[in-house]
């Protein structure tokens, strides 16, 4: 399928890609480069994939709040092992 890119770098994806890749009205992708092709993924993907992977190798059932608990814990603990205090915002405030 070839679609035209202006000027400005817009294009518009057919109605046919827009209803195979699920998305309607205003919505967003995330685009990919690799070599010398380009790759769109409906960014609802990317988020079930990282869940679906996320529940493949979690060993605990933890709340959102815990772990972003625990990862906070963690950063404290890094920027106190930084040489000379400079642990970053963290260690600043």
């Amino acid at each position: 399928m070839d679609i035209k890119v202006a000027e400005n770098g817009r294009m518009i994806l057919p109605q046919s890609v827009r209803k195979a890749m699920g998305l309607q009205g205003d919505a967003k992708v995330i685009l990919t480069v690799e070599d010398d092709e380009v790759r769109l993924t409906p960014i609802g993907h990317g988020v079930a994939r990282a869940r679906a992977l996320y529940r493949q190798h979690a060993t605990t059932e933890r709340t959102m709040d815990e772990f972003l608990a625990d990862r906070r814990e963690e950063a404290g603990r890094d920027a106190g092992d930084a040489p000379n205090g400079a642990g970053g915002a963290e260690a600043a405030a």
